[in-house]
């Protein structure tokens, strides 16, 4: 019995390890109208590594990372990153982005993921745009992680071009130049609303 009960629990290890290797890698959905996010399987066969832009869930990237995720962002909003992280540091803050710039076939798999867990394209249109919509893929957007730092470029962001694109993603920044002169434009509610997503 002892012997059963301790393969069980050397069993039971070894997959609760294996899920947890599997979501470090792995991007988050969010719920329809907020609440914990959710980790989802990403790549053909596997997960999605550092060369397609997956940031380990645990572990966000500093805005100064040379992980492609963080390289490969356009240098305008690279630029206002880093500006940012100075100011919001001094406050004592800490800006650190869980998604930046992604590949195609992440994307793609992020977009499949998603409309199963909604169980609709439509609504998985109001959290993850196509490869060839997204900003994500063409390296102008990033998801900022943490409460506070999400708070704080809300308040800070416009100073540095940041800006919020999405009411329902108080995570996702862009770069706007015109920003810097006044504010940011006024938010979409989600990215059905956007003219870029219908390209």
């Amino acid at each position: 019995m002892f012997i059963v009960r301790r393969r069980r629990a050397t069993a039971l290890a070894i997959i609760s390890a294996a899920l947890l290797a599997a979501c470090s890698a792995a991007p988050v959905l969010p719920r329809p109208g907020g609440g914990s996010a959710v980790a989802v399987a990403v790549g053909s066969g596997g997960q999605a590594t550092a060369e397609d832009g997956a940031i380990p869930l645990d572990r966000p990237l500093g805005v100064d990372s040379q992980e492609p995720a963080i390289a490969r962002l356009r240098a305008d909003l690279r630029d206002a990153l880093r500006e940012a992280s100075i100011h919001a540091g001094a406050d004592g803050v800490t800006l650190s982005v869980s998604s930046g710039w992604r590949s195609q076939k992440f994307q793609s798999q992020l977009l499949a993921d998603a409309t199963r867990k909604y169980h609709s394209q439509e609504e998985a249109a109001r959290w993850v745009a196509t490869p060839e919509t997204s900003p994500h893929v063409s390296g102008d957007a990033v998801d900022i992680a943490g409460e506070d730092a999400m708070s704080w470029l809300s308040q800070h962001g416009a100073r540095f071009g940041l800006c919020q694109i999405y009411s329902n993603e108080r995570w996702h920044y862009e770069y706007r130049a015109a920003a810097l002169r006044g504010a940011c434009p006024l938010m979409y509610q989600d990215p059905t609303e956007d003219p870029r997503m219908k390209r």
